[in-house]
């Protein structure tokens, strides 16, 4: 396993993030996949109805909100590790509301999982792999933190705020071997999406050029190639993985 490069998953139990450790177990890394702290069960029982091999995915309680507790549970993760290859930044949440009736939880919730995560999560690794003189970082944005969304405005400014951060520490990290982009999914077929009533989710289809949701292979697709061999010149972009819904 030694050989194995180590991919970590913030959010690895949502549909984005489960497909993103399948597609890289199948592609031979050993993948480190964070769920909640207290939901230990939970993420053993989406091992096994997911099917993941056992033997290369390593489950890790982190709460990446918890600026204090990702900061002590990352650097003794590090350590035993002793190198990571990837990091995808996967983990999000949503406190829909218009603004005029958002309230400061809902604002804060976002922002503390969506965003202020990224420093929490990011610089331990993002320093490892400067001394190593490789990585890749891969941050899970939205088609909404491009063109904005009515009721997200917490959601929209969070994963705009993370292309920012993505093109900020590209520049840091090029010359270290460090390559840092993002993903911007639109409409994704996962489990909380096709629950939508299907008539709410027919106008949304009708709404993207190429009428259907992405399928959640294809936006870890997209992860795979940034963090593989391929990938290597690329760094500071946003990805835009939704079927022509907004075109910069």
């Amino acid at each position: 396993m030694s050989d194995k490069k180590i991919v970590l998953v913030t959010g690895a139990a949502g549909g984005i993030g489960t497909e993103v450790c399948r597609l890289f177990l199948n592609n031979g890394y050993k993948v480190v996949a964070t769920h909640r702290p207290g939901k230990e069960e939970q993420a053993k029982q989406w091992l096994q109805e997911e099917k993941l091999n056992g033997n290369d995915i390593q489950l890790l309680a982190l709460d990446v909100s918890d600026h204090k507790a990702v900061s002590e549970v990352l650097s003794e993760t590090l350590r035993d590790l002793g190198r990571l290859d990837v990091l995808v930044n996967n983990a999000g949440i949503t406190r829909d509301s218009t603004f005029k009736k958002m309230s400061w939880d809902q604002w804060q919730q976002v922002m503390d999982t969506n965003l202020n995560s990224l420093f929490s999560v990011t610089q331990p690794i993002f320093n490892l792999m400067c001394e190593q003189g490789s990585g890749r970082i891969i941050n899970i944005s939205s088609v909404n933190g491009l063109k904005g969304q009515y009721g997200q405005v917490n959601y929209s400014a969070a994963k705009a705020g993370m292309i920012g951060f993505t093109k900020a520490l590209a520049a840091e990290g090029a010359r270290f071997g460090v390559c840092v982009n993002a993903v911007a999914p639109g409409y994704t077929a996962t489990p909380m999406v096709t629950a939508i009533r299907e008539d709410v989710l027919d106008s949304i289809k009708a709404t993207i050029p190429m009428k259907r949701l992405a399928t959640t292979e294809e936006v870890a697709g997209a992860v795979l190639y940034l963090a593989g061999e391929h990938g290597g010149y690329v760094t500071g972009e946003t990805l835009s993985v939704n079927g022509g819904l907004y075109m910069q």
